[in-house]
């Protein structure tokens, strides 16, 4: 059914393995659409009450592929794009399910706006986590502006966009942006732990109050999805964006003009 994920349930518990272990995970238009048709279709399924994202191979995901944006043969449509980028955020954000993603290697950009939508972030000691859209002159997408938001708040999330700053769990979790710190190679039991405990819990009034909440914020979370588009589209136009793929091919620091 689907080619760059995997998903398969277990009873109550869903699991969804981002899978693309050669590109570390890399969001291509294809993985976009088919995270976008995978969580949607969840929204419909009651039987399931947890989730686990995780990552095949050696990350989580280093985000939105960069070197598919500038493939001659087969240039993603970025209007295309943001369109399977904001139903999955949206989707995610909406899931009727407790959701855990268990972090180990990267989780940058793209990645690390599935991540911060989840409802539990669970990530081993040397997991490297960053909002890195800022290197190539782009925006967060994802809903990377409202998740940060919601869980730092907007001084915190201008600073971490702003600098693109690239930390280990132990540095994210001081921010805020991680719930638990596990040892290298230990996330996925540790998320599985964690998933059982909630399964034992009375989940219903859980996921009462998780809808409670989420659903106050839905008009703003669309409204975020709606700018993100627009501007990505715009920065996607800059010679500043351009010089930044440039100089991310060419393993070079970029220079960068404001424009």
């Amino acid at each position: 059914m689907y080619t760059t994920i995997e998903l398969t349930t277990e009873g109550r518990l869903a699991r969804l393995t981002l899978n693309r272990p050669s590109s570390m995970n890399a969001m291509d238009d294809v993985m976009m659409k088919e995270l976008a048709d995978a969580f949607e279709a969840l929204q419909s399924n009651d039987d399931v009450q947890v989730l686990i994202i995780q990552g095949a191979g050696n990350a989580f995901s280093a985000g939105g592929d960069i070197k598919k944006m500038i493939d001659p043969d087969s240039p993603m449509d970025i209007g295309n794009v943001m369109v399977d980028v904001s139903r999955l955020a949206k989707a995610l954000y909406e899931l009727p399910q407790i959701t855990i993603a268990a972090i180990h290697g990267a989780a940058a950009g793209l990645g690390f706006s599935v991540a911060l939508g989840c409802d539990v972030i669970i990530a081993e000691q040397n997991s490297k986590l960053a909002m890195n859209f800022i290197g190539v002159g782009l925006v967060p997408d994802g809903a990377g502006h409202f998740f940060l938001k919601e869980r730092i708040g907007v001084p915190q999330a201008k600073q971490l966009i702003w600098s693109g700053e690239v930390m280990n769990a132990e540095v994210a979790k001081e921010k805020g942006l991680v719930d638990e710190v596990v040892p290298d190679g230990a996330v996925s039991q540790a998320a599985d732990v964690l998933a059982q405990k909630f399964l034992a819990a009375p989940i219903a009034a859980m996921l009462a109050s998780k809808k409670i909440l989420h659903e106050q914020k839905i008009a703003e979370l669309e409204n975020v999805l709606r700018m993100e588009s627009e501007m990505q589209v715009a920065m996607r136009q800059t010679e500043d964006h351009l010089e930044g793929i440039k100089a991310f091919v060419e393993k070079r620091k970029p220079e960068f003009i404001g424009k």
